[in-house]
């Protein structure tokens, strides 16, 4: 093996290594927002917000950090996120007030914009042929989400939520100077063109941009947000304790994060339009079934009134879970192998807009999830709203695709 593969499969272990342990971080109110919830004695809407705040602040700094990321390279600009991170998220145990918590969220959030740097990073270090297979298995690093579920239970039932901060802030630090050890540079990689804030910006007039922003928002946007969720919504839906909620919502977040990999070869294999397009139709059959509230009617027979009960228990429930993370995981990667594609020279650009679309997205919804509990006492109306949105996407891919079709077809 020559020197420049060793230094890309060295970067690309150690960033999908840093990745996922930012994305842990990321979504560590997704577990320590329970305790919190209880302890303020929050409401749905509220507890959302709570959840959704490092989204919020992940997701808009994936803008400049792309530019970064082409202007400066992966590996200066992944280390500072990391190192400023660490103190936010160490102080987030001596908040007491909701306002505290909020506003600590969102520098607890930056963690989350290490997506757009890793991204073109790790994708320069390969040959277009294997960029995809390469950018999903960085992209493995979405499991982050199903680590929280698996070690936060277990040291908040042990020493409470606010040792939790103390942890992952080391977790952090350590993995900070490991990243640094195991990273190379390579200035080849980096972009000569200066690209402000501005000029990335306006790549959203490109047409391909906004379809790839609107899938992303759906497939990462809907994974985000449901990885905030289901911990809660075990809890209080089934009845489940904190350990056994996490456990089983982490059967959504593992797969939806480490078959991020397979996902990427399929689009390599067969094309990231075929992919994208067999995802969004999985994800519209199975939120169909989840979106069906727990009923109980009655039937007038011949020989009586009868009662009847129609809902998901909590097996089935997991599985149709299980395989909506699965087509997640595919569609995130197949989206970013259209960006490899059609902007190779530009990646960090374009793939920091289409970050910040799916971030958003992340954002927005657990906070609708908290709104319409609240407001119709419904919680299957999460997949409600999100069948919703997929049945949106699925037109506007439809229409979208009678002009690009040829080309997305011609690039994977």
């Amino acid at each position: 093996m020559t020197l420049s593969k060793k230094r890309a499969y060295s970067v690309l272990a150690s960033s999908t290594f840093a990745f996922t342990i930012c994305f842990m971080v990321w979504m560590m109110y997704a577990v320590l927002g329970i305790p919190i919830k209880k302890e303020l004695n929050l409401n749905e809407t509220q507890f959302g917000l709570l959840t959704a705040m490092p989204v919020l602040s992940g997701s808009l700094v994936r803008v400049p950090l792309g530019i970064w990321t082409d202007k400066y390279g992966g590996r200066i600009v992944f280390f500072t996120l990391m190192m400023a991170s660490v103190i936010p998220i160490y102080l987030t145990q001596f908040s007491t007030e909701y306002w505290q918590f909020l506003v600590i969220g969102l520098f607890v959030g930056l963690a989350g914009g290490s997506f757009s740097v890793g991204t073109p990073y790790v994708a320069r270090w390969f040959h277009r042929d294997q960029q995809g297979f390469a950018m999903g298995i960085f992209g493995a690093g979405n499991a982050g989400a199903s680590l929280t579920k698996l070690i936060a239970p277990s040291i908040i039932a042990l020493y409470g939520w606010t040792m939790l901060p103390t942890v992952y802030a080391a977790m952090m630090l350590g993995t900070a100077i490991l990243f640094w050890l195991f990273s190379y540079s390579d200035s080849s990689h980096l972009v000569t063109t200066k690209t402000s804030v501005g000029e990335q910006l306006a790549l959203m007039k490109d047409p391909a941009v906004l379809l790839y922003c609107q899938y992303y928002s759906v497939v990462f946007g809907g994974y985000v947000a449901l990885a905030l969720w289901m911990v809660h919504y075990y809890v209080d839906e089934y009845g489940f304790g904190l350990k056994q909620a996490a456990f089983l919502a982490a059967c959504f977040s593992l797969p939806g994060g480490v078959l991020r990999a397979l996902g990427g070869y399929l689009s390599d294999k067969f094309g990231a339009y075929k992919v994208t397009w067999a995802v969004m139709w999985v994800c519209w059959v199975i939120f169909f079934i989840l979106s069906y509230p727990q009923t109980d009617f009655t039937v007038k027979t011949v020989s009586g009134e009868q009662t009847f009960h129609l809902g998901l228990n909590a097996t089935l429930f997991t599985l149709l879970l299980f395989g909506v993370g699965v087509a997640m995981a595919v569609g995130k990667a197949s989206v970013f192998k259209f960006i490899a594609d059609e902007f190779p020279s530009n990646i960090g650009a374009v793939s920091g807009v289409v970050g910040l679309a799916g971030g958003l997205g992340g954002f927005v919804l657990p906070i609708m999830f908290g709104a319409l509990v609240d407001l119709t006492g419904v919680r299957s109306s999460s997949f409600m709203l999100l069948y919703g949105t997929v049945c949106v996407s699925l037109i506007w891919m439809h229409f979208s695709f009678k002009g690009v079709q040829s080309r997305a077809l011609k690039s994977s």
